[in-house]
């Protein structure tokens, strides 16, 4: 699997997987998380123009998009029922997304994160089961809770990268 920028010309495709996987949340019982209209297109946009979205290809077919921005995340400024590992620097990953084709998306966008920061951090909604095995299957250890833009909770996670 190749790992590279997204580009303007993706963005049909990408449209597509988030369509694809809001239609998947919903039928697991996560319908809250993104709902109808999550991530907006301008939000994908913005992520490709900040050069922090990335698509995962297969075959020379994108199977695979999320974002990753090194840097302090203002939504994980505050967290409650927990506390972060550490307060390093670290590296975010947001509306990652498959088409449903390939299976080891998660684990390919990780390892690719890995080796950019040794700390990454996520979160994902209370009823999102997949994302949250997921998680803990990678090595990921729960944190406590926050809040993202929309005012709506989220299960905070952190994972320090062991490098050789």
């Amino acid at each position: 699997m190749i790992i590279r920028l997204a580009q303007k010309e993706d963005l049909q495709q990408i449209m597509s997987i988030y369509a694809y996987a809001r239609k998947q949340m919903m039928c697991s019982g996560n319908a809250k998380q993104w709902g109808n209209d999550k991530p907006s297109l301008e939000t994908i946009q913005e992520d490709i123009d900040k050069r922090q979205s990335f698509v995962l290809i297969n075959q020379a077919c994108i199977c695979g998009v999320f974002a990753f921005i090194i840097g302090d995340d203002p939504t994980y400024q505050v967290i409650e029922g927990g506390s972060w590992l550490n307060d390093a620097p670290y590296g975010t990953i947001h509306r990652i997304a498959a088409n449903g084709q390939v299976n080891g998306i998660f684990a390919a966008a990780l390892a690719f994160c890995e080796n950019k920061i040794q700390n990454i951090r996520i979160d994902t909604h209370a009823d999102n089961q997949i994302m949250q095995h997921l998680l803990q299957k990678h090595g990921f250890q729960q944190c406590g809770s926050i809040y993202v833009e929309d005012k709506t909770q989220r299960i905070a996670y952190q994972k320090i990268c062991l490098r050789d």
